[in-house]
């Protein structure tokens, strides 16, 4: 017997929100334990949660990019589970009425289009995090992330493959960061994704057993869980087993999936309404106002670059990954309309230095009126592409301009007819061997003269120039 894989996911996307969902308290990463909690956040007896306004506008601008509808009114429940981080005893979600409904999200997976459904899309509040010391017999709590807002994205079970489940989970990040309603960090897990993996009979139209994966912080981490787990519930339906209904972590040690527990169906959580929350409504003015404010989201900016700028789809991807880049881009060719040149420069020269530097665009040192400048210098053969290359890092370290760095270490491009024809006679005369090759018939031998002859004028000659002139020489 042959199975499907029939994939859903979960994504929990923080919110960039300044303060938690519920209450006043920061939602900054990284800060001392149980520093930044109140009355509320600790679930202090008394305490009443009030709604953050700002997480809601981002769960409809979310939700509007997705294609989402947007419920006039929703409710917010409470689900009752218990573990040390979740000082309450019950999780402040949405349930039967969440915020968005119904949206999907179009994808290109290996040179095919792909359609992913969404279910729905729904505030809640994050737990807190337990701390697991090394050697120590004690485990700890840290509640600064109790309370911070999360919107939860879930799919409809439309996904067959890891390859499929990776593409969604890259291009619905690229909306939240489009968007800046999410950082998009899986290491510091503000963008979580959990699949919900199950295998069927190839035909049948019956759902598995489905297995929910935990503890993925990576693209590359999500890919090889799937394939890892598609291969053992595989293997466990081949031999005549069972697949439990559970939930897994992945051990990147073990390179496998590890049960953690059973899964939980709706009702174990013991949903109701939460008595300390008003319904929300939401108008339709407020819903066309955020609707106005809405980025060009990266496949329609990616589709734009295509068509206004003639550029590879490569490169259109690559600058539309970021909105930032994207920016930086148009800027450039505001200055000067040479797309592609621009493009190369930056995906080769710029993006290397902002690598090597552990920095994104928006902080480097070299604004687009500075590259444009460098690029025009090629443009007007006052310096050659390869010198234009050499010079960059020490454009990118300091503050001095194209101009003058090439004025200082003399690297004006050499054109005059008279010095490269001197310099060509002389790369011939020392290679009589290999003219003899090119009036032989071998043309490829071109670029080993032209390589000659820039080597000689220490990289300043003029390379079309240089051509044109051996062309002529050998041709006579």
């Amino acid at each position: 017997m042959t199975f499907e894989t029939v994939i859903g996911l979960e994504v929990h996307a923080q919110l960039r929100t300044n303060t938690k969902i519920f209450c006043g308290c920061r939602t900054e990463f990284g800060h001392p334990p149980n520093t930044h909690t109140c009355p509320v956040c600790l679930g202090l007896p008394g305490s009443l949660p009030v709604i953050n306004k700002r997480a809601v506008e981002m769960a409809i601008r979310t939700g509007l990019a997705l294609n989402c509808s947007i419920r006039s009114t929703n409710i917010f429940a409470r689900k009752h589970y218990f573990y040390p981080d979740l000082p309450k005893g019950y999780q402040i979600s949405q349930y039967e009425e969440p915020i968005c409904e119904w949206g999907w999200i179009d994808l290109n997976v290996n040179g095919s289009s792909k359609r992913v459904r969404i279910r729905r899309a729904h505030l809640e509040e994050d737990a807190g995090k337990n701390i697991h010391a090394g050697e120590d017999s004690h485990s700890y709590v840290d509640l600064n992330r109790a309370g911070t807002p999360l919107l939860e994205i879930v799919t409809e079970p439309d996904m067959h493959s890891a390859d499929e489940v990776v593409a969604y989970l890259k291009s619905l990040r690229d909306v939240l960061v489009y968007l800046d309603v999410c950082d998009g960090n899986m290491e510091q897990g503000s963008f979580r994704c959990e699949p919900n993996i199950s295998l069927r009979p190839t035909g049948s139209d019956t759902l598995g057993t489905k297995v929910e994966l935990k503890n993925i912080n990576s693209f590359k981490f999500v890919k090889d869980a799937t394939e890892y787990e598609i291969k053992r519930q595989t293997k466990v339906l081949t031999d005549g087993g069972k697949v439990c209904q559970e939930t897994r972590l992945w051990n990147i040690n073990l390179g496998q999936t590890v049960v953690m527990r059973s899964k939980e169906e709706a009702h174990d959580y013991r949903y109701f309404p939460d008595p300390d929350l008003l319904p929300l409504s939401i108008s339709d003015e407020w819903i066309d106002e955020l609707r106005g404010t809405l980025q060009e989201l990266p496949q329609v900016r990616q589709q734009r670059f295509l068509t206004e700028y003639s550029l590879p789809e490569y490169d259109a991807g690559v600058l539309t990954k970021s909105r930032e880049l994207a920016d930086y881009f148009e800027s450039c060719v505001q200055l000067f309309a040479e797309p592609k040149i621009i493009s190369n420069f930056i995906m080769g020269e710029l993006l290397r230095e902002l690598n090597q530097a552990g920095t994104v665009v928006e902080s480097s040192p070299v604004s687009p009126d500075r590259l444009v400048e460098l690029l025009q210098l090629v443009h007007d053969g006052t310096i050659s592409l390869k010198v234009a290359k050499d010079i960059f890092p020490e454009l990118y370290a300091g503050e001095k301009s194209a101009a003058q760095l090439v004025e200082e270490k003399g690297l004006q491009q050499v054109s005059d007819e008279g010095a490269l024809e001197k310099l060509v006679q002389e790369v011939l005369e020392k290679n009589s061997g290999q003219v003899e090759q090119f009036r032989g018939g071998k043309e490829t031998v071109l670029g080993f003269f032209v390589g000659q002859v820039m080597k000689a004028s220490s990289g300043k000659a003029n390379p079309k120039k240089v051509s044109d002139l051996l062309t002529r020489a050998l041709s006579s």
